[in-house]
């Protein structure tokens, strides 16, 4: 037993190794992921069949032929006017703005609604969707939905309701009919600028090759015209801008020169030289008027030298005359008269004193004649100014009414000269053949997207699944053996499955018993085990019909086997035999009954069985009881083989209490089922009652799930080479 556990545990700690180092492992496995795909290829193939007949229904039956039509259109840059009148009609510059200006302009729905009014296609059911017919989807859905109203007996009241448009005028009607229009025709249409160029391909899609062709060149034509019609405008709104300028400008000029002529009549005559000679003459009298005071100061000094003299010598010095000097000297000799001297000292002194007044009657002259020269002067500056100002106001209105003018002959010149800056390359040629639907590209398509879904599907439905599909994968997940692989038994009832692997003891079911036999008596030939528990982690997992099974299959061997119903809270053993005795093991448990009573042998299985029945104890206190212990130690003196069938580990408790007592414990995993959370939680329960898992039994193994998991190669026994040693 202690090398049982630590093989056990060893085996335990290398499977946790082992799924923790794939759970670590990021990277995808190409070849497992090709395997899956190739799994899956059945189905694979379905989602292909079933989406290339969907493509072909949308491509031969539901989708409409439309028809596409194109018409090239080149812009034409810097076009040379007739008469170079820049602005107006002037051509592009072919830069990639105004390219995609022009793509704009061309899908503008202004232009589109030009298009729509001269098609009239307003009226046509290919752009108003209310003309249209209702389809057969439209009618089953309008059945249903009055079926719906009707049963519920809102029909009338549907009816009477007002529609959602009624409440709007007839014209906001029309307009939203029209408007619904434009962007039908919008959705057909498709502008493309070729790359490196100016020229554009307009491709428009219809339902008729005829109406496709009709668009594409209508919408060009338009186009084009539209060009003129913008520059017609443009040389209209600029001729009317130019004759009310002009207008304005020769009224402006007219009355510029009325008013200088005005001026003119209401001055003297005033110029620039005038001003100047005045000036000059200004200039001559500041010149007199400053020798004037420079003379009157001179009178004035000596004034007042002749007013402050006294002295007969300081009169002689101020008045500097020969005579006076004379009479000075004689009267210095005694000789003079001093009233003679006084009398021409007085008349020297009137003179200077008349000279005095003189001059300043001169500089007050010249001083008026200065300021009546400066103010002329100040005057006639003024109105040369403002004759100046009223000039160069006339001249500058006679500049622009000149140059509008100018510009007003050379746009009535222009007048009918306009032209385009686009022109047609091609127009649009009439397709022979639909554009869509495009049948093998459809087709191909349906096929893609149908492998990718099939594909998908398959991953996704691997990925869902968490079961275990081969022995290799379930021991690589845990570490333990495979002790067993039994495939799926079917039957109609539990009793008829036992009748199965009796009648047919070459079936590849009795084979897979017997493989199971054979691993638990060689898992230890010296001592082969006595006591083996079968378990599960949950019900519904084949432990039963294994301990079934194993126990026909050992009986068969001359064994003789007891077979235990420990599970019972459920009691699932009797419904594999016609008549059962009333009283099991509970009753030999508890003393009521002895055992050799109440013990079912059925002759044609030839082996023992003891069924579970009803109790009001608790099933978990009955295995732990020492009674149970006896009764299995002399169970060991009475069979070769005590198998005991006991319930799922993950529900209840029983198993591993009975287990306790086992030398050989069975894990049946389901196949493809039984998850690896569930197994791993089995285990542990195990591990930590430190009781040792014998091996385990991979059960309702499918052959055709096999098959369809790429397996029936690899495991002959569920695919076509087990037929030739099987009989099924």
């Amino acid at each position: 037993m202690n090398s049982q556990n630590s093989n056990f545990n060893q085996g335990v700690e290398q499977g946790i190794s082992r799924r923790d180092h794939a759970e670590d492992d990021d990277t995808i496995d190409l070849f497992a992921l090709l395997n899956t795909l190739w799994r899956g290829k059945l189905f694979i193939f379905a989602a292909m069949a079933i989406a290339s007949l969907v493509g072909i229904y949308f491509a031969y039956v539901a989708s409409v032929p439309t028809y596409s039509s194109t018409a090239v259109v080149i812009l034409e840059t810097d076009k040379a006017s007739p008469i170079d009148l820049e602005g107006v009609v002037g051509g592009l510059s072919g830069d990639s703005t105004e390219v995609k200006s022009e793509i704009e302009v061309l899908r503008a729905r202004t232009l589109m609604a030009r298009v729509v009014d001269r098609l009239d296609l307003i009226n046509d059911p290919e752009f108003n969707a209310s003309l249209q017919e209702a389809g057969l989807m439209d009618r089953v859905k309008r059945q249903i939905v009055g079926a719906i109203l009707g049963g519920i007996g809102m029909i009338d009241e549907t009816a009477a309701q007002p529609s959602a448009g009624s409440s709007l005028s007839e014209a906001e009607n029309e307009r939203r009919t029209r408007d619904r229009v434009i962007s039908a025709l919008l959705n057909k249409i498709t502008i493309r600028n070729v790359t490196g160029s100016l020229v554009f391909q307009v491709t428009a899609t219809s339902t008729s090759p005829t109406k496709s062709a009709l668009l594409a060149d209508t919408l060009v034509e338009l186009y084009i015209i539209n060009q003129i019609d913008v520059k017609f405008q443009a040389m209209e709104q600029a001729t009317a801008f130019l004759s009310n300028r002009v207008a304005e400008l020769k009224a402006d000029l007219e009355m510029a020169e009325a008013n200088i002529a005005d001026f003119n009549a209401n001055t003297d005559l005033v110029s620039l030289e005038i001003i100047k000679d005045a000036e000059l003459e200004l200039n001559g009298l500041r010149q007199r008027s400053d020798v004037a005071r420079q003379t009157l100061s001179e009178f004035e000094t000596l004034r007042a030298a002749f007013t402050d003299a006294i002295s007969v010598e300081d009169k002689a010095s101020v008045a500097r005359d020969g005579r006076l000097d004379e009479m000075a000297a004689s009267i210095a000799n005694g000789a003079g008269s001093q009233d003679a001297f006084d009398r021409r000292y007085a008349v020297l002194q009137l003179r200077v004193e008349q000279n005095f007044e003189s001059a300043a009657a001169q500089v007050s002259a010249l001083a008026s004649a200065e300021r009546v020269l400066e103010d002329r002067i100040a005057f006639q500056s003024r109105d040369l100014i403002a004759l100046q100002q009223l000039t160069r106001e006339a001249e500058a209105t006679r500049v622009l009414y000149e140059y509008f003018l100018t510009r007003l002959k050379e746009i009535s010149a222009q007048q009918g000269i306009q032209q385009a800056d686009s022109r047609i390359l091609s127009s649009a040629v009439l397709p022979t053949r639909p554009t869509t639907p495009r049948k093998a590209r459809i087709l191909a398509l349906s096929l893609i997207l149908g492998a990718l879904i099939g594909a998908l599907l398959v991953i996704l439905n691997d990925m869902r699944k968490k079961g275990f599909k081969t022995a290799e994968e379930l021991e690589a997940h845990t570490g333990l053996s495979v002790l067993g692989q039994i495939p799926l038994i079917k039957g109609r009832g539990r009793q008829m499955i036992i009748d199965y692997l009796r009648k047919k003891p070459t079936s590849a079911a009795a084979e897979a018993v017997r493989d199971l036999r054979t691993s638990i008596m060689f898992s230890n030939i010296d001592n082969p085990p006595k006591v083996i528990v079968s378990t599960s982690s949950l019900p519904g997992e084949g432990k039963t019909t294994q301990s079934l099974a194993l126990a026909q299959n050992l009986a068969a061997m001359d064994k003789k086997v007891l077979l235990v119903e420990g599970d019972i809270r459920r009691r699932t053993l009797n419904e594999y035999f016609s008549s059962v005795p009333e009283h099991g093991i509970v009753s030999v448990l508890l003393g009521d009954r002895p055992f050799s009573e109440v013990v079912f042998r059925d002759p044609v299985q030839n082996f023992d069985v003891l069924f579970g029945e009803e109790s009001r104890l608790n099933a978990a206190d009955i295995f732990s009881s020492a009674k149970f212990k006896e009764f299995v130690t002399e169970c060991r003196a009475l069979y070769d083989v005590i198998i005991i069938d006991t319930p799922p580990v993950l529900v209840v408790p029983d198993s591993r209490i009975i287990a306790q007592l086992a030398d050989t414990i069975l894990l049946s995993v389901k196949w493809d089922s039984t998850s690896q959370t569930q197994v791993d939680e089995s285990l542990r329960l195990f591990r930590n009652a430190k009781l040792p898992i014998s091996g385990l039994v991979l059960s309702q193994i499918s052959a055709a799930g096999m098959r369809r998991y790429g397996y029936g190669d690899k495991y002959g026994a569920y695919g076509g080479y087990g037929n030739k040693y099987y009989t099924n």
